[in-house]
């Protein structure tokens, strides 16, 4: 089977059970969205040394590709066609629950905003966080005009809460703290050149 297929040529493409839709269709965005999140924890693993973090992180992105799959089939489907469709679940999100519980007990109380950023992993955690609650966003346009199981939206909405946790434990493991953020700061003026040398 060919990686190219030529079908999308004209800016459609197909859900499963073959219903064509334009590219940009809420449908199209949401699941794209989820794809984009799931190659960006892909990034984020890379940079992640501690195990027990790269574990919770596989598994969201397990549970990333069924999210994929179940916005991918529309309403008017037959049900013997979403049968290898797995729908999100109450369980899914005790799940990232009990994962954030057990992060958040290792960590400090936060009472500020905290600046993305630290090791590379912990930044990358964050960019994915940002991504998530997009993804977010797009699933609860996708829900203003069809149906969507309400569990996807709560698994999103949890999932960032999670990748935030994750990002400040992975700067704690590695001996790098947060940076707050303060309302005023003032950046240090840039020096020109010539100029603080010598």
């Amino acid at each position: 089977m060919k990686t190219y297929t030529k079908s999308g040529d004209q800016g459609e493409t197909s859900l499963f059970g073959g219903q064509r839709v334009s590219k940009v269709h809420p449908r199209i965005e949401a699941y794209g969205c989820i794809d984009e999140l799931n190659a960006t924890i892909g990034l984020a693993r890379t940079w992640i040394e501690d195990e027990e973090i790269d574990a919770v992180l596989e598994t969201v992105q397990a549970r990333l590709f069924d999210l994929g799959a179940e916005l991918a089939v529309p309403e008017g489907i037959p049900e013997r066609a979403r049968q290898h469709v797995r729908p999100a679940d109450p369980s899914w999100v005790e799940e990232l629950e009990q994962a954030i519980d057990a992060a958040e007990a290792e960590l400090e109380p936060v009472h500020a905003f905290v600046l993305p950023g630290g090791t590379r992993g912990a930044a990358s955690l964050h960019q994915a966080r940002t991504i998530c609650r997009r993804t977010e966003r797009r699933v609860v346009a996708l829900a203003e005009v069809e149906p969507v199981n309400e569990f996807v939206i709560q698994y999103l909405n949890r999932l960032g809460d999670l990748l935030f946790v994750l990002a400040r434990l992975a700067n704690q493991r590695a001996g790098v703290p947060d940076t707050m953020w303060k309302a005023g700061r003032i950046l240090s003026p840039v020096p020109r050149s010539g100029e603080g040398e010598g």
